[in-house]
């Protein structure tokens, strides 16, 4: 998919269906985060980086555009990409395809906080070089 530079596979599993074999409209969601997670893990320690760092990242907003239905079995690729980081906020991007063809596209947003106090945190210098170095962006 154009514009993305990282992307990781998952297999429907029967859980995630419903009666008709079509996957559920909330598996998108932990879908993403799957994508948003084996993203990480290639900086530094990843999600467990961060808290090492004693913070968080919550999810605060999502989106999902659903093209196509994703069934039981198949094999899905989902590119993601950080396409935003300010100040405490950031913003991933997604495409969900089977086969080479779109199912879903979609974002979520993410603010860091403190892990004590949920308070509000700059996003890692560490991590914002890293992502900006994978995404081939100028900060």
């Amino acid at each position: 998919m154009d514009g993305f530079r990282f992307s990781t596979e998952v297999s429907v599993r029967f859980a995630e269906t419903d009666a008709q074999g079509v996957a559920h409209n909330a598996v998108y969601l932990v879908w993403y985060e799957v994508a948003r997670i084996d993203y990480l893990a290639r900086f530094r320690e990843g999600y467990r980086g961060l808290q090492a760092d004693g913070l968080e990242a919550l999810t605060i907003e999502t989106h999902v555009r659903y093209v196509a239905p994703a069934r039981f079995d198949e094999r899905l690729r989902i590119h993601a990409r950080c396409s935003e980081i300010r100040g405490a906020r950031f913003r991933y991007d997604y495409a969900i395809e089977r086969a080479g063809t779109a199912i879903a596209t979609g974002w979520t947003r993410h603010a860091v906080v403190e892990r004590k106090t949920f308070r509000p945190a700059r996003f890692p210098a560490w991590l914002a070089e890293a992502i900006a170095q994978a995404e081939a962006w100028k900060l």
